[in-house]
């Protein structure tokens, strides 16, 4: 097994091209055996809630397993097979073996006039039903006739799963990354959260200066979060820092647009919606802003739910509901690309070291004149125009990266914060982190 390389796009794209064919549902095989791939790369520790708990208001549902289904035509001919694509099935369909006429079945087929080379992903999680998914097009084709409906699959008592993992900081304030493993062949809504989610954990676990815990969760979307905060909801809310569920991360829009959590629409916005804000306001063509809503969305809403009112946002790019290939088979690689994947792990990696800083003062270790930041390898050494260092390793060019050197000598006093420096200056605070990280490896700058 190749190690997974958080910055190589052949890694994210290597990751990918395993999970995109397994067939996955809220239960069952398949997210058991996407959530074993994840594994490899991260070490989730993945826990077990059987069939018929009772999580909050909710039931954790039988386990769905499904061998085939195959629509056969009045000639024989196939018209939707679930070998051939897991989108051509119900999810959670229930077992069938029926021959209909036409005008029977076509109530339990399913398409998008709108698109109509598309097939449609449907649901019926939570009350037994089945049916077929297929092009517009090829249903418009259909011709008069009897047709053979078989579905093999069956509900069992088993198992919902998740996989959690931390990894511990010099704070016990856990900072929560969550994501959901849940929906057959889909890219952007599907994979491009898992997959950030991974770079996430390899970077992070790199580090040795962690300020808080960082929690990584891959869980079912909805009922998984809601099983997950029925067992651990109330230990949350007492050491909760912040959070960002990841969703659509890979599609063609620029820059990434954040929900705010429940308690920015409320009046008392957490640490993380203020630092989007931030954001947003430095460079918003780079990060977009929503509002918090609870119509839509994804787990952020059963964490924001009132009772817990947990301090979680959302990052997305391309914005579930607001691009047409949302829950279809069009979905795909071609619409998600892996470097948009990659640049969004930058980005959230970006936000997270701003995260760390926020609400710390910053207090200069050698304030009695400017130190001598040329020994320290953080100046030049030589007066010229030509004269360029630290751009590669700090992504910001030279003169702007000793800008906020200086800047962030001159006013770290104890009594301010990056983000203060960082607005005096104009600046998203994202761009002074390097800055201020390098002053601190030097024992320059301390944070309090």
């Amino acid at each position: 097994m190749q190690p997974f390389d958080s910055q190589s796009p052949d890694a994210y794209e290597r990751v990918f091209d395993e999970l995109f064919p397994i067939c996955r549902s809220i239960t069952g095989p398949g997210f058991r055996e996407s959530l074993d791939l994840m594994c490899r790369h991260v070490p989730l520790d993945v826990r077990a809630v059987p069939s018929g708990t009772k999580v909050l208001d909710w039931t954790v549902p039988q386990e769905w397993r499904i061998r085939s289904a195959k629509l056969t035509g009045p000639d024989g001919e196939t018209v939707a097979d679930f070998a051939e694509s897991n989108l051509s099935v119900v999810n959670y369909s229930s077992s069938v073996d029926e021959q209909l006429s036409l005008e029977e079945l076509l109530p339990r087929l399913h398409t998008i006039p709108a698109m109509p080379d598309a097939v449609p992903y449907v649901t019926s999680y939570y009350r037994e039903n089945w049916g077929f998914c297929m092009t517009y097009r090829q249903k418009s084709e259909l011709k008069p006739g009897t047709y053979h409906a078989k579905i093999d699959a069956e509900m069992v008592d088993g198992h919902l799963n998740y996989g959690v993992c931390d990894l511990p900081g010099q704070s016990q304030q856990v900072f929560l990354l969550s994501t959901y493993l849940c929906h057959p062949s889909m890219a952007n809504n599907e994979l491009s959260g898992p997959l950030a989610l991974m770079g996430l954990y390899q970077r992070l676990a790199a580090r040795r200066d962690r300020r808080f815990t960082y929690r990584f969760l891959v869980i079912p979307e909805t009922i998984g979060s809601i099983t997950y905060l029925s067992e651990e909801g109330k230990k949350l809310q007492e050491k909760m820092a912040g959070g960002l569920v990841l969703t659509c991360l890979g599609g063609p829009m620029e820059g990434l647009s954040y929900k705010a959590s429940r308690r920015d629409a409320v009046g008392n916005p957490a640490v993380v919606d203020t630092l989007a804000r931030h954001l947003n306001s430095a460079d918003p063509e780079e990060w977009r802003f929503r509002d918090f809503t609870p119509d839509g969305g994804s787990d952020e809403r059963q964490y924001c739910s009132p009772g817990f009112d947990l301090p979680v946002g959302q990052f997305a790019r391309s914005v579930y509901g607001e691009y047409p290939e949302y829950h279809t088979s069009k979905d795909d690689k071609e619409f998600m690309s892996i470097d948009a994947v990659l640049r969004a792990v930058d980005a959230l990696e970006e936000f997270i070291d701003a995260f760390e800083y926020e609400g710390m003062k910053l207090t200069n270790l050698s304030p009695y004149g400017e130190p001598q930041l040329g020994r320290r390898d953080l100046y030049p050494n030589m007066n010229s125009h030509q004269t360029r260092d630290h751009s590669s390793d700090h992504q910001v060019d030279s003169r702007a990266f000793r800008t906020f050197l200086l800047n962030i000598l001159s006013f770290s006093d104890g009594t301010v914060t990056l983000r203060d420096i960082a607005e005096r200056l104009g600046e998203p605070v994202t761009r002074l982190v390097p800055a201020a990280r390098a002053l601190e490896s030097q024992d320059l700058l301390k944070r309090s």
